[in-house]
């Protein structure tokens, strides 16, 4: 597949999309394999991404499904030893895969929910996107994205370890983003706002609950995934080779109301 724009051509590009196996790690997948990217689909178990790596071949795309679960160090190493082994390099990393499985008030959060929590969007962000710069480095440099939340900038009611690690998400990116740029890795994150996906049901399902996040939301709706892809593809691509350290809230405006 060939893009029309130059900017946006992602040609002899390898990426890894974590989380990939729907939601917005799916779209996010598609679209860079539309814009000409070798796309490393992976979540927790292979066998769920191949779905997603039928449809982007049937569309044309190249892609293929690598197991890791970011909360597992020693998969995380695997992996990146994997991509090196088979493709020699590796671009582009979106940090997507996330969990939150606590839903109440932060009091009551348990050690359990806190550990999980922390481990994948804290520790697993942090230490895929070590590992992966240090490949980008090898063959010049590369772009990092991370899929942080607006939970990380007003905290989301009921979440508050899973905002408490989206602020850290943001932090993280400013940091690598700063530290990085030396070595060719940029870094930048986008903030979601509710997003209609599996991950978000138990809000876009309660009607009192995602009415008064509604009324927050110049643009009276939640997002859909691919809603989502756009701003990864920019910030991955040519056209933003001058842009690094960027949290973009996609949101609807609720940052702003």
């Amino acid at each position: 597949m060939s893009p029309q724009d130059p900017l946006f051509d992602l040609q002899q590009k390898v990426a890894l999309v974590t989380g990939a196996s729907r939601g917005i790690g799916e779209a996010i997948a598609r679209t860079l394999a539309a814009h000409g990217a070798h796309v490393i689909v992976s979540s927790r178990k292979a066998d769920a991404c191949d779905r997603v790596v039928r449809d982007i071949g049937e569309a044309g795309g190249r892609s293929e499904a690598m197991a890791c679960h970011i909360g597992e160090p020693a998969q995380i190493t695997a992996l990146m030893q994997a991509i090196e082994a088979k493709h020699g390099r590796l671009d582009i990393l979106v940090n997507n895969a996330a969990t939150n499985p606590y839903f109440g008030h932060v009091i009551d959060t348990d050690l359990g929910a806190f550990q999980k929590t922390v481990d994948v969007n804290i520790r697993g962000y942090f230490f895929t996107t070590t590992q992966a710069a240090k490949l980008m480095q090898k063959n010049g440099g590369g772009a990092v994205v991370n899929i942080a939340s607006i939970s990380g900038v007003v905290p989301g009611p009921n979440q508050g370890i899973y905002s408490i690690t989206k602020a850290a998400v943001i932090a993280m990116t400013k940091v690598f983003a700063s530290e990085c740029a030396a070595m060719g890795v940029r870094v930048n994150a986008v903030l979601p706002g509710i997003t209609e996906t599996k991950f978000a049901s138990a809000l876009v399902q309660d009607e009192a609950l995602l009415g008064q996040y509604l009324d927050h939301v110049p643009l009276q709706r939640v997002a859909q995934p691919s809603e989502l892809a756009g701003a990864v593809l920019y910030f991955v691509s040519p056209a933003a080779s001058y842009t690094t350290g960027v949290c973009l809230p996609v949101d609807g405006g609720y940052l702003v109301k």
